[in-house]
């Protein structure tokens, strides 16, 4: 079973459409009607949903490593920072991340690309 994934307000809406013509089950925050959540809602709301979460904003990663180390649970947060890589590369390695692991891999689990 291959993982959700939830886009963040900040990602680009190309790297939503490359998913889904690859097959990817995505929905955006905007599609959602989620876009003006604070951070810590939209992370509650992503782990109700079952998803992980993609983002590039940094506030993200720090609220995610702060929730580890409360003990708090959350479905798990993608991390790809703006300048990181191109939009080809963040297409590649989402993919492969969604058709390669299990929604139960993610929990409370924070992960970085593109991948090097």
């Amino acid at each position: 079973m291959a993982i959700a994934l939830y886009m963040d307000v900040h990602v680009p809406q190309a790297i939503t459409e490359q998913l889904r013509r690859r097959g990817i089950d995505v929905l955006t925050a905007f599609e959602d009607g989620a876009k003006e959540l604070p951070d810590d809602q939209l992370l509650e709301r992503v782990t109700e949903l079952r998803r992980v979460l993609f983002t590039q904003d940094i506030r993200f990663r720090v609220l995610a490593e702060t929730w580890c180390r409360e003990n708090k649970k959350f479905s798990g947060l993608i991390f790809g920072h703006q300048l990181g890589g191109t939009i080809g590369q963040f297409v590649k390695d989402l993919e492969l991340i969604a058709k390669a692991s299990e929604p139960d891999e993610w929990i409370n689990t924070t992960e970085y690309i593109p991948f090097k």
